[in-house]
């Protein structure tokens, strides 16, 4: 979770600097970004930038580990074709692995199958030269992750230009990002020799993630409530459902404890009136 957060962040904040950096070259515009959840079933890719000038989409995908479901080749398949029946243009995918692996499925480029052949460019993070990272502020976060004889070294050489950055809020965020990231290859201890964890904490990205970790908890308790009411009351009512779903954490809490004294589905609506105004 926290790692989807950071790069969505990256995405979302430094557009332009992550388009230059993929595509080798400077641009001269800031890439539009495109809405992420393609048509049919609900799906969403991690990065779409819109190339106006050339009239081509970036699309871009991060992957810690190289298995997943369906596998990689076939999902960067289907984006292609939803995201070509959407905009019919030029199309460019990248995918970028982030934790270094010596699986041969981090080699693979293309999908194959009976009269179907599909390419998209594969980056290994752990390959690719610090220096056009380290050269960019917004790519900073990237940069730990990159080539290095001694790891460490890289981790420093980063804390030192995002100590250098001047703007109070990119520095926190960039900082949080770096941190976050750096995860993925080193061990906490050494993280906090380099950062301060209480500035990580001041950003919008960690932010973020604690939100979207304390919704994510409110919506699991929702779920268990209503099992739980619905076991011990029957079928409960569209509108006291909807209720329900609008409650705080520590309401259903409070919930939780009180359902078991009802007798019936009025104590439960009492019970909300007298609760939840």
């Amino acid at each position: 979770m926290s790692y989807d957060s950071t790069l969505k962040y990256l995405i979302e904040e430094y557009p332009q600097a992550i388009v230059e950096w993929l595509l080798g070259a400077n641009i001269s515009e800031t890439p539009e970004l495109l809405k992420t959840e393609l048509n049919l079933e609900p799906i969403r890719v991690d990065g779409l930038f819109f190339l106006k000038t050339s009239s081509k989409i970036i699309h871009l995908e991060f992957q810690t580990i190289p298995q997943s479901k369906p596998p990689l080749p076939l999902r960067m398949l289907d984006y292609w074709v939803r995201l070509y029946r959407q905009y019919n243009i030029e199309i460019e995918q990248i995918v970028i692995f982030l934790k270094p692996t010596t699986s041969e499925d981090v080699f693979i480029d293309e999908f194959r199958a009976t009269n179907t052949f599909h390419r998209y460019r594969v980056i290994r993070i752990w390959e690719c030269e610090p220096e056009p990272l380290l050269a960019t502020t917004e790519l900073l976060p990237l940069a730990v992750l990159a080539k290095a004889d001694n790891s460490s070294i890289i981790l420093e050489q980063v804390a030192a230009k995002v100590n250098i950055i001047e703007d109070r809020r990119q520095k926190i965020n960039i900082s949080a990002c770096v941190q976050l990231l750096a995860g993925i290859k080193f061990d906490t201890d050494i993280i906090n020799a380099y950062f301060r964890e209480d500035i990580m904490q001041e950003s919008v990205v960690y932010q973020k993630i604690v939100r979207e970790g304390l919704e994510q908890g409110r919506r699991s308790e929702v779920k268990l409530i209503m099992r739980q009411l619905q076991r011990h009351l029957g079928k409960i009512g569209t509108d006291i459902q909807n209720q329900i779903q609008d409650l705080s954490f520590t309401q259903l809490e409070d919930l939780g404890e009180a359902l078991l004294d009802f007798q019936n589905e009025t104590d439960l609506r009492n019970w909300l009136s007298e609760n939840c105004d």
